[in-house]
């Protein structure tokens, strides 16, 4: 029987979801919940089929599984995957596409709702006793904007952005959409630099990579509206994090809602995580991970699996020359 190797299990928080689809496959199973870089080697010497999220395979870790002929990324970015190396080794390399959209697009809207209700700071209020002092029924000490009537500027119009778009209308929200990047225009786009500059609201959904990284720095967070949000469920790197943070501090922009940053975790700290920045609202990369996305992960990865098993490749990423 061929054995099959999770490396870091843990990263999909798996104490609320069913493994069953992976124990109905007919492998033999090692599951670690992590696997730190000393222990790799010996870990994968023998598997056949290796499942990572974050687990880093590179060309030299691939010389060290003699055995290995299918790798599934536990996740849409495979960037952790020497995918080059795998294929000169006759290596398979699939992800997953498409399992997050719900979760991703509900934390969206609960961080544009968020800052624009000041929900954070009417709930520090209340545990300040700021409520309880006051001598009306109510507490308005924080501006309260409806989002209704507002425009929302989407950067990366691929599967999450569009499904973004999408809930839109029904809050009232007028969409624009960036121009690629690069590549050809589109009709019905508009540049980046008129896109913040007419947005109220901006949504990142970009993969990280050379031509995204600092995406949005300093020049472009000043042509932004003074009373502006961003909201970033993508990649940490594609918003310069000192920058941002200058921006809020300064009151450039209304306010930011952040769901991923540079270094994950932040280990060495970040610029966005400074005390007393307003109207910031940071997350730990939870956009992803409500049980049921996490759910359609393991479900995908065994159907991925299972395709391979079968003769066929599923969700397959680069390609063997």
């Amino acid at each position: 029987m061929k054995k099959a190797v999770f490396l870091d299990l843990a990263t999909i928080g798996p104490g609320d979801l069913s493994l069953l689809p992976f124990e109905d496959l007919p492998l033999s199973w090692v599951y670690y919940d992590s696997t730190p870089p000393e222990k790799l080697y010996n870990r994968i010497r023998s598997a056949e089929i290796i499942i990572t999220n974050k687990c880093k395979l590179s060309a030299d870790s691939l010389k060290h599984a003699p055995l290995l002929r299918y790798v599934c990324a536990a996740a849409t970015g495979f960037n952790h995957i020497d995918v080059d190396a795998a294929d000169h080794k006759g290596i398979a390399v699939s992800n997953v596409r498409d399992y997050a959209s719900p979760s991703v697009v509900q934390h969206v809207y609960a961080l544009i709702l968020a800052l624009s209700t000041r929900l954070m700071d009417y709930n520090s209020a209340i545990k300040d006793g700021a409520w309880q002092r006051s001598e009306n029924f109510c507490l308005l000490d924080y501006p309260i904007d409806e989002i209704a009537g507002k425009t929302l500027g989407i950067i990366g119009y691929g599967t999450l952005g569009k499904a973004v778009a999408k809930v839109a209308p029904a809050l009232g929200l007028e969409v624009l959409i960036c121009q690629h990047l690069h590549g050809e225009p589109e009709q019905g786009r508009i540049e980046l630099d008129e896109l913040l500059a007419r947005a109220d609201i901006i949504s990142l959904h970009l993969p990280l990579n050379k031509r995204t990284t600092n995406l949005l720095g300093k020049r472009e967070l000043s042509l932004m509206k003074s009373d502006a949000f961003i909201i970033n469920t993508s990649r940490g790197g594609v918003v310069d994090e000192k920058a941002l943070a200058d921006a809020l501090k300064q009151e450039h922009i209304g306010g930011a809602g952040i769901d991923v940053l540079t270094t994950e975790p932040p280990v060495d700290g970040s610029p966005l995580l400074e005390a007393n920045i307003p109207n910031l609202i940071i997350t730990p990369h939870i956009a992803w991970g409500s049980r049921q996305s996490r759910q359609r992960l393991v479900d995908q990865i065994a159907d991925n699996i299972r395709s391979f098993l079968a003769g066929e490749i599923a969700n397959r990423v680069g390609q063997v020359l």
